[in-house]
């Protein structure tokens, strides 16, 4: 009898191991053979554990031309008809516009899911228009398309994104390994408050704002340290990066494969992101490891927040407000701190742990197999 096989189509490695690990775990306990289509960065080998073969495929995510990326759509097609799978999951814009296509095109099962709409989906003009129609185009197929969040959605139906048949869940994001993000033990009172950023370095995710507003705060708390791990996305920052540490008031750490022991050091994660994100992953891993957080009053990170009990929430691309959330957070005790960071962790067991997200898709890959 033949093995069946699951395609996961997504932008590189990382991402795919760090969130989706345990769906391949529960493919491959199942009996699946599982390959991953994706750009080789970090934890290739660490994938490669779990049973997923690699095929390298490099996606650009970050080309915003449609016309320049329909090469992709030629590339996803071959892939599928090399692999021949049974399913294809697809995940991040690219995958899900142009893979999607290209099951439509080889009439392959496949299941969609909506990691966040992009910049280039969100903000109007003529690279919103032409997006929304690839989107709708690459989704039209889908035996189910998954959101993370509600306002994904409703943009979505009111853009007409979805045909009338289409089946949709809602997810808690890509929700959280509870068994790989474990309670830590908040940070014992050694003088020094320490602030933790964590995304790829770019505007969008509020990297301007939490230099603003650690420079204001650093010279009101000089025993305040505000660290940051990521990549550059943005050629721009290296400098203004080198300067801050100079000046005294950041640590940069650069991307990182192993987040562990920067949460276990960290005091409070703060996400001032305006990006437009399905559901923060690095909110939901920092409320598992016990850690208050303060991120933006805006979909994608205000359900992982219970305002002013596992953290606080704050207008969108607003300065003062984040300097206001960071003076208020280090107004209160170790104690009332050390209580913000159970309260997340309690919230992430009962809304986001990542079993829900598994069964979720084990129910969805049995029921596409079954179409007639």
């Amino acid at each position: 009898m033949k093995q069946k096989k699951v395609l996961i189509l997504a932008n590189d490695t990382t991402y795919t191991y760090n969130l989706r690990n345990e769906i391949i775990e529960r493919l491959v306990a199942d009996g699946y053979q599982v390959s991953v289509a994706c750009q080789p960065l970090l934890l290739q080998e660490e994938l490669a554990s779990l049973g997923a073969s690699l095929i390298p495929f490099e996606t650009n995510r970050h080309g915003k031309n449609p016309l320049a990326d329909l090469g992709l759509l030629v590339r996803f097609r071959r892939t599928i008809q090399a692999e021949r799978p049974d399913v294809v999951l697809t995940y991040n814009i690219k995958p899900n516009a142009y893979g999607g296509l290209a099951c439509r095109m080889t009439r392959t099962p496949y299941l969609a899911n909506i990691t966040g709409l992009g910049t280039a989906v969100e903000q109007p003009g003529l690279l919103q228009k032409l997006t929304i129609r690839l989107y709708r185009s690459g989704v039209a197929g889908a035996a189910c398309v998954f959101f993370q969040n509600e306002e994904n959605l409703r943009f979505f139906r009111e853009h007409r994104m979805l045909r009338k048949d289409s089946r949709t869940r809602l997810l808690p994001g890509s929700g959280v390994s509870l068994r790989l993000h474990k309670p830590m033990d908040y940070p014992k009172d050694d003088g020094q408050i320490h602030f933790l950023f964590v995304a790829r370095v770019m505007a969008e995710k509020g990297i301007d704002l939490y230099l603003a507003a650690a420079r204001r705060i650093h010279a009101a708390h000089p025993n305040t340290v505000f660290h940051i791990c990521g990549k550059c996305d943005d050629k721009k920052y290296v400098g203004l990066l080198r300067d801050a540490e100079r000046d005294g008031y950041i640590i940069y750490h650069g991307e990182q494969k192993n987040m562990l022991p920067f949460f276990e050091s960290a005091h409070c994660v703060v996400h001032p992101s305006y990006y437009p994100e399905g559901m923060s992953n690095v909110l939901l891993e920092a409320a598992a490891h016990c850690r208050p957080i303060i991120a933006t009053d805006r979909s994608g990170c205000r359900e992982t927040v219970e305002d002013g009990k596992s953290g606080f929430l704050i207008p969108i691309r607003n300065e003062d407000a984040l300097v206001d959330a960071l003076e208020r957070f280090l107004a209160l005790s170790p104690e009332q701190r050390r209580e913000m960071g159970l309260a997340g962790r309690a919230k992430v067991e009962r809304e986001f742990d990542r079993q829900i997200v598994v069964r979720a898709y084990a129910e969805e890959i049995n029921l596409a197999q079954n179409r007639p």
